[in-house]
Order: C-alpha cells, then sequence, then structure tokens
C-alpha cells in the first residue's frame, strides 16, 4: 500500500529534505511504506545535479537550494503542487528511465482529467502544452509551455523529490531561471490556461490516475 500524505499551508524546503530522507531510509529497511507527499512551498528555486550557474538569472529574488536530484533549474511556490514520490523502483522493474516515463504518463493522464492535452518533447524533460494560440518562436519554432516538471534521485532504489505541477503560481517569479535549462519557450499552469482548477481538484486528479500509470509491484 502506498501512504497518501498532504500537508496544509507552505512546508519549508528544508523540512520536506529531511522528512524524505527519513521516509527513504525507512521504506529501504521495510519499516514504512511507500509514500506520496502533497506539498507546496514558499516561494523558492532549486538546482538539479545539472543545474548551470547562468541559468540562475536572478540571485536575490528568492533563496536558492541545492536539490541533488536530476534536471537543473526549476521554481516552487504557493499555487503549484509538488508531488514528492518515495516508491521502491527496485520492485517496480529496476528501470529509471522506465520509471520517469511513468511519471511523465501519470502527470499526462492527471492533465487530461482536465481536458488538458499534455505532451512529452524529445531532449526536453517534463510535460509541456503546445500554444497555437501564441506567436511561434523567432527560428518558426511553434511555441510549447511547460505545465510540469519533474526530477528523481534514488538511494537504495528508493526514489524521492519527484515532480511539480502548475495550478495558479505566480508565472512572474519563473523569470528569474531559465527554467530546466531551456530557452524561449514559455511556463504556464491550468488557471492560465483558462481552467478554474483548485489544488483540491488537482489532487483528487492525481489519486484517481496513479494505479494507471504505477500498477501495484508483484
Amino acid at each position: 500500500m502506498v501512504e497518501w500524505i498532504t500537508s496544509p499551508g507552505l512546508t519549508p524546503y528544508p523540512e520536506a529534505i529531511a522528512f524524505m530522507e527519513d521516509r527513504v531510509a525507512k521504506i529501504a529497511i521495510g519499516t514504512a511504506p511507500e509514500a506520496i507527499w502533497l506539498v507546496e512551498h514558499p516561494p523558492l528555486y532549486t538546482a538539479g545535479t545539472s543545474a548551470k550557474d547562468s541559468d540562475l538569472l536572478d540571485h536575490d529574488q528568492f533563496p536558492v537550494f541545492e536539490a541533488r536530484r536530476g534536471g537543473e533549474y526549476t521554481y516552487h511556490g504557493p499555487g503549484q503542487r509538488v508531488v514528492y514520490l518515495m516508491l521502491d523502483v527496485g520492485k517496480r522493474g529496476h528501470d529509471v528511465r522506465a520509471f520517469v516515463r511513468q511519471i511523465e504518463y501519470w502527470i499526462i493522464r492527471t492533465l487530461a482529467g482536465f481536458n488538458i492535452d499534455g505532451q512529452r518533447r524529445d531532449g526536453r524533460v517534463g510535460v509541456w502544452v503546445a500554444r497555437p494560440d501564441l506567436p511561434d518562436l523567432p527560428d518558426g519554432t511553434p511555441r510549447d509551455d511547460k505545465i510540469a516538471a519533474l526530477g528523481i534521485r534514488l538511494r537504495k532504489w528508493i526514489s524521492f523529490h519527484g515532480l511539480s505541477i502548475n495550478v495558479e503560481p505566480d508565472l512572474g517569479h519563473f523569470d528569474g531561471i531559465v527554467p530546466c535549462g531551456i530557452n524561449g519557450h514559455g511556463v504556464t499552469s491550468l488557471v492560465d490556461l483558462g481552467l478554474p482548477v483548485t489544488m483540491d481538484d488537482l489532487d483528487v486528479m492525481l489519486r484517481q490516475t496513479f494505479n494507471d500509470a504505477f500498477p501495484s509491484p508483484d
């Protein structure tokens, strides 16, 4: 059984890291079940293991934390659902790439519940929404906006960190970084796309679609 945990209010980032470290250790030795933890953070930037200094455009806007997860810079803040995945990837196939694909599929299935066509893009981790309503990029490339980011880390084949989906964050807060190291394309949210979706609505849909993406391990 996977335990679902939802924290009210804004969870400080260091507290989230400490909780995950403890829970992952317990899952690894079999004293705690797998967990999905739903949080919101105060405004902050996190730097993944591939983050480039040049992609942090504003050093003073928000605190910056070394995340030790895969990926580059990302933003977390109010109005964004952060989903921390503490799952036993060893029991789920020992395949990190397949696990990342499962996370992307979960996001896509969740967005489909709100009639949003979330899409993968080659060479770009995360989930994207095509924006034919907006001008193409200067080189003629059709505009995509990122609606969900992901980055994980494994310890003893137990995952932590996870994903984020933009419900109604301040999109201007992404301007202090090059999100995930990708220039040109933008960032969007459920509300920015014209959908009056609440955090509770998203949480319900995440639960409904979870088993589609992550069948119970044998």
